[in-house]
């Protein structure tokens, strides 16, 4: 069905996809059109696969087994021209994708899927780049890939019931769980969890609660391993605000708009964990978990 695998986008859900891929045995080609995001993604690689280890899921000859089976490439003809399955993961930004799905298009073999990481932007939209919409669909992983279960699978407005049913089996080769849905403006994951961290940055904005208090009530009352406002940091501020756009523009309802604290945020580019503050302050090296000065009473 699928033997060689191509990733386009080192960043952090690039390098995961590939991470998981090449663990399970699949030759990957990691493309990238910047050297050094390929040199920072197979270091991460390593890191993760050494974390493995060393909690026994792996052994050190699979951890090298799995290094030993991703090739990396600036060139994003070489990349593809042999895959039969490509996974883009770029930035999520609608031109940027569309773009490289109509340079895939001419660049992969005539019989490959192509698919999106996107965890927002319309499946059916991006398809429209390609001259086979009918073998483009939506694999939504989740972060950080490696340890998360669920994989998002969007079928786009004619994705071919045979590739859904391929994506399916082969995100349990991956020791995933596949969940089928389909093509409308944020999905299911992010249509319930963006207006769920609105509402958070909301109650903070109003002035309800403070951070901490949001966070533990959500942790502590609803079982959430991690509360909405650390969540949203751990995303991206930038990202939460793109996804909720796509909601507000998509569906057309003012509740999905984005809080105007978020948006502030975004401009300031406090962006969360990438930037070192968001709700939260973050020390390379440390894990305390420190409410930002300028929300602290």
């Amino acid at each position: 069905m699928f033997n060689q695998i191509a990733v386009i986008g080192a960043g952090t859900m690039g390098n995961g996809i590939a991470h998981v891929f090449a663990q399970h045995g699949f030759k990957v080609n990691l493309v990238d059109l910047n050297p050094e995001q390929l040199e920072k993604a197979l270091a991460t690689i390593r890191k993760n696969l050494e974390r493995q280890v060393a909690k026994g899921i792996l052994s050190e000859a699979d951890s090298q087994q799995a290094i030993n089976n991703i090739t990396t490439t600036s060139g994003l003809g070489e990349g593809v021209n042999r895959a039969d399955l490509i996974i883009e993961a770029a930035t999520e930004n609608i031109q940027l994708k569309l773009s490289i799905f109509s340079e895939l298009d001419k660049l992969a073999p005539a019989n490959a899927v192509l698919a999106t990481n996107t965890s927002s932007i319309s499946i059916t939209k991006i398809a429209s780049a390609t001259s086979r919409p009918e073998k483009v669909i939506g694999m939504h992983f989740m972060n950080p890939v490696p340890v998360m279960k669920l994989v998002e699978v969007i079928n786009g407005y004619s994705t071919e019931k045979k590739i859904t049913e391929q994506i399916v089996e082969l995100s349990k080769k991956l020791g995933k769980v596949p969940a089928v849905v389909n093509d409308y403006p944020g999905f299911i994951a992010n249509r319930i969890l963006m207006p769920m961290i609105n509402e958070a940055i909301y109650s903070l904005y109003e002035g309800v609660a403070g951070v901490e208090e949001i966070d533990t009530i959500m942790k502590l009352g609803m079982a959430h391993p991690m509360g909405p406002l650390q969540l949203a940091d751990f995303i991206g501020l930038d990202t939460c605000h793109s996804i909720l756009q796509v909601l507000h523009e998509g569906l057309g309802n003012p509740k999905y708009a984005p809080c105007p604290l978020l948006t502030n945020m975004v401009t300031a580019k406090k962006l969360g964990v990438k930037s070192g503050e968001g709700f939260y302050l973050y020390t390379p090296g440390s894990k305390e978990l420190v409410v930002h000065p300028r929300f602290r009473p």
